[in-house]
């Protein structure tokens, strides 16, 4: 009998698959001390990957936000498409109160992700979301970090609404003031730009005719940066320069979503008096508040600015509730919520959306390659829009339409024939002094 002898090869020794890792951290505030936190965050998170053999450091995603909801933080939101896309097989977090403070949200993620296969490792807690019992504890433990957040905002609104019983703003600063332990006491400086800008617009001036005066004096803007109309705007509407104050004029909706709304009566209002030093009379702001109120309707009078653009009147803020307006900028025509136009992004944080990009997606929700006022009339209840690039269609059908818009670079907006027309402007103003 013959020996069969066969040679056996061997496939070559696969190299360990490594496991790759991210880091999420979060900060609520801010302050330095709490931006240098995050940037803390980073370099630990960085350095722990980083040595451990097996692991292969993806990135850090940091975010800097008020609330613990998914929608207010970008970074996270980063974070979950890298995570769909494959890129992410392990999260690193300091604890489920960073992670999320609303226990509904934290699951729906949690078991997204454990879906997808993408682990989740609390420090503080030293509990994997994939490990059996994991989503027992994270729940119970999502929980009190919920309860823990609903116990601190309460508080919060406590001791706010207790200073507004007194007479006494909870923060604020702004151009003219600085803002000390419950009172405003006034800057010279600062307080002559806030009287020379009522003193110009009773004298006939408009916002962008005061804005353009100032920036070619050299007087920065209460941001740093150079004057606007909105910001001249902002400055005309702040009754705290006649000295008083009108307290509780926004609110928090939840604790959760901390959205701003505008307070129509839901909460009470307080008035106090000689709060501190006036920078301008009381009878010079009513008669700016007239002023406004009149060039206000000279635009909008008789529907022409309707007749002009199809979706005036058709757009309302989900943050406050106003109508969006169209703005002409020097990178193009936008629409923007009438209370940030006016108020800034204080009193609404919502988003100016490119003409452009609304219209394509008005069209395209539509389908039609023109949008008349017929049209909207005909179809159209409004269009609401929401926080993430969110537009929210309701028709008349009683159906509604969700549609994202996206967001346009800088330099894809800003076009050579942009730059050239901004830029000829410019020198028209420097011309007319």
């Amino acid at each position: 009998m013959d020996r069969i002898v066969e040679r056996v090869i061997f496939d070559a020794p696969q190299k360990p698959t490594l496991v790759r890792v991210a880091a999420y951290g979060r900060v609520s505030s801010g302050k330095d001390a709490m931006l240098h936190s995050l940037s803390a965050q980073v370099s630990y998170y960085s350095k722990c990957i980083q040595s451990h053999q097996g692991w292969l450091y993806v990135g850090a995603y940091m975010d800097e936000a008020l609330t613990g909801t998914k929608a207010n933080r970008p970074e996270f939101q980063r974070m979950l498409a890298d995570c769909r896309a494959g890129k992410i097989d392990l999260i690193l977090t300091k604890s489920i109160s960073r992670f999320s403070r609303n226990t509904v949200a934290f699951l729906e993620t949690v078991r997204e992700l454990k879906a997808l296969g993408v682990d989740i490792f609390f420090e503080e807690q030293n509990i994997h979301s994939s490990d059996r019992s994991g989503e027992l504890m994270t729940t119970i433990l999502s929980s009190f970090a919920q309860e823990e957040s609903r116990s601190a905002s309460e508080n919060q609104k406590w001791r706010i609404r207790k200073n507004f019983k007194e007479g006494m703003p909870w923060n604020g600063r702004m151009l003219g003031y600085r803002y000390n332990c419950g009172t405003y006491t006034v800057i010279p400086e600062e307080a002559a730009t806030v009287k020379r800008i009522f003193h110009e617009y009773l004298s006939g001036k408009g916002g962008v005719a005061i804005a353009n005066r100032l920036n070619k004096d050299g007087i920065p803007s209460p941001s740093g940066g150079k004057w606007g109309k909105s910001e001249i705007m902002l400055i005309l509407r702040q009754y705290v320069y006649t000295g008083n104050l009108l307290l509780q004029r926004f609110y928090k909706n939840n604790y959760l979503e901390k959205k701003t709304l505008v307070n129509r009566g839901e909460l009470p209002m307080y008035h106090a008096e000689n709060c501190h030093e006036a920078i301008v009379s009381a009878e010079e702001f009513t008669e700016v508040q007239k002023q406004i109120a009149i060039q206000a309707k000279r635009y909008y009078r008789s529907g022409s600015s309707a007749s002009r653009y199809p979706l005036s009147g058709r757009i309302v803020c989900g943050g406050c509730g106003k109508h969006y307006r169209r703005k002409t900028t020097p990178t193009g025509p936008v629409w923007i919520c009438s209370t940030f136009n006016f108020e800034g992004k204080a009193a609404c944080p919502s988003k100016q959306i490119p003409e452009a990009t609304l219209l394509q997606v008005c069209k395209e929700v539509l389908n039609s390659v023109e949008l008349t006022a017929e049209l909207l009339d005909s179809r159209l209840t409004d269009i609401q829009a929401e926080k993430n690039n969110t537009l929210i269609f309701s028709f008349k059908d009683g159906t509604k339409t969700v549609r994202q818009w996206h967001d346009r670079s800088r330099a894809e907006a800003w076009t050579a024939e942009k730059r050239k027309a901004a830029s000829d402007r410019r020198k028209e103003r420097d011309r007319n002094g």
